[in-house]
């Protein structure tokens, strides 16, 4: 769920147009919808070998994060016949499903013996599902991601540092596995000088205008008990949004932003977080995992100097993580679904996610993932994995856009502005989305 990424990213260049692997377009040509990032390039690489494989030629309009959900609900909404094919965010599942956008999967799964058994579960039901926790896909995952943490391990490993953390709070410098030791370690790295340079704590998501501060926050808030609604009863929120323990996962996420965030950090998101650590600024940086290809690329914090852990536990062990990453699908505008969903057919087979998880791209692909090999594919694939295990996403109703304007404004209002308290954000929360769903009907 990413629908704001600054162009500023940095990671290596983006494709922002339209932009065809064949040099001549004809009639079966397919264009595929996303947006302007890393993993766009590396699926332009990709698809080269589909072309090979089909003479189908292909077409990507690929628009920066800062406009991909506006331009591409859009494009859905007025049933435009642009994309044939779009990796849409987790969130437009509902929506998308329930308005007719997507060509339902079922039968062609069924057809092809493509088994969603053969995902990772969370992906399956994040990217594929609707309703959730069902057998009704308008999905194929395409591109797992998840929030994790990169930290500077050069810094973590200075003898003198490791000497004076464990004087101070007993334990060694590390990866933190809980919350209160990564505040710890965000406090011990604050305005410290660091090679004559003044160093903070810890880069986190504080971003107001699109889904950034949500994200963040939520992020912090599953690990403290969090709960979207009673298990028992869909869509009654009151003492699950706003209960102690959810209170007690917000003051916290405010409290770190208060005591540990470098200067200038009241409207971070994904492209702030990544300058910030490449910048050597922040001892932490919380991000989604698609940004670490890249920076594990970085001259100047990669290599031996870069680390990864999952999202920490919470006070009473729980340990989650906010899911990213999307799922592919076929437009049901589109007037060349057959070769789509040929697409579709080539992208599933283990061979081709091989190849995208070595191109950059994040396999969802249990062959794949689950190789022995896997783990030391990369440095950060073991991180990768654990997260994947951990992670639970925001709401993906159809009136998701509601939704999460409310939390962007509660969730701001609260840790950066400083207004209120973290109960009133998280009862003031329980009141806008209840008149959502009761404007929907189903409250």
């Amino acid at each position: 769920m990413k629908s704001s990424l600054k162009l500023a990213l940095g990671l290596t260049s983006a494709i922002t147009a339209s932009t065809a692997i064949s040099n001549v377009a004809h009639a079966e040509d397919l264009t595929l919808c996303w947006a302007a990032w890393d993993p766009a390039n590396a699926l332009v690489e990709l698809s080269k070998d589909f072309t090979k494989e089909t003479g189908i030629g292909m077409k990507f309009e690929f628009v920066p994060w800062t406009n991909y959900a506006d331009r591409f609900l859009n494009e859905l909404n007025s049933h435009g016949k642009l994309c044939d094919l779009i990796i849409g965010d987790s969130q437009w599942i509902g929506g998308s499903a329930e308005n007719g956008h997507y060509v339902k999967l079922n039968d062609f799964f069924d057809k092809e013996k493509i088994s969603m058994d053969d995902f990772v579960p969370a992906t399956v039901v994040g990217y594929s599902e609707w309703p959730k926790n069902t057998p009704n896909y308008w999905a194929l995952p395409a591109m797992g991601d998840v929030v994790g943490w990169t930290y500077r391990k050069d810094w973590f490993s200075k003898p003198e540092l490791q000497k004076e953390f464990k004087e101070k709070y007993g334990w060694d410098l590390g990866p933190p596995t809980t919350f209160d030791q990564l505040k710890q370690i965000a406090e011990f790295f604050q305005k410290r000088e660091i090679d004559g340079k003044t160093v903070y704590g810890a880069s986190i998501y504080t971003e107001r205008g699109s889904e950034g501060i949500t994200m963040g926050a939520m992020d912090v808030l599953y690990s403290f008990g969090f709960q979207y609604e009673n298990p028992k009863k869909p869509y009654e929120m009151e003492g699950f949004v706003n209960s102690e323990k959810s209170v007690k996962g917000l003051e916290f996420y405010k409290a770190l932003y208060d005591c540990c965030t470098p200067p200038g950090a009241s409207n971070s998101y994904m492209g702030e977080g990544v300058d910030a650590f490449k910048s050597g600024q922040v001892a932490m940086h919380m991000n989604f995992a698609f940004t670490w290809p890249g920076l594990q690329k970085d001259e100047n914090v990669g290599g031996d100097k870069i680390g990864y852990f999952a999202n920490p536990k919470g006070p009473d062990g729980e340990q989650f993580a906010q899911l990213g990453g999307q799922g592919i699908s076929v437009v049901s505008y589109s007037d060349k679904q057959e070769s789509a969903l040929k697409y579709i057919k080539w992208f599933a087979n283990k061979d081709v996610q091989a190849k995208w998880w070595s191109l950059g791209g994040y396999s969802c692909l249990n062959a794949v993932v689950k190789d022995p090999a896997f783990p030391a594919s990369q440095p950060y694939a073991q991180t990768f994995l654990d997260s994947m295990a951990i992670v639970k996403d925001f709401w993906a109703e159809p009136s998701y856009a509601p939704l999460l304007q409310a939390s962007q404004k509660r969730f701001h209002d609260y840790v950066v502005a400083g207004q209120g308290s973290a109960k009133d954000a998280l009862d003031g929360l329980v009141k806008d989305w209840t008149q959502v769903f009761q404007d929907d009907g189903k409250m």
